[in-house]
């Protein structure tokens, strides 16, 4: 769980990334508010846009079992806890 939390954090947070290198590259003062100011509100939407494209991946890429659940049951009177097959 905590994988795929720091994962989309670090997704989230790439637009800031990629915008602080630009400013190094620029040879702009990478701490100053000035240059943030005016592009934080498109950076953080930016950084939504490929959270929610990283879910979508996720979601239709990942794994799933083929098999179904084998609910708890009881055999030779002892229980029998469910799973996957």
């Amino acid at each position: 769980m905590v994988r795929a939390v720091l994962t989309e954090v670090a997704l989230f947070l790439l637009p800031f990334a990629a915008f602080a290198l630009l400013l190094l590259l620029q040879r702009r003062r990478i701490l100053a508010i000035e240059s943030w100011s005016r592009h934080a509100v498109l950076l953080a939407i930016a950084g939504f846009l490929i959270v929610i494209g990283g879910f979508l991946y996720e979601g239709l890429v990942a794994d799933r079992p083929m098999s179904g659940f084998v609910p708890t049951h009881m055999e030779d009177g002892h229980v029998v806890p469910g799973r996957f097959r």
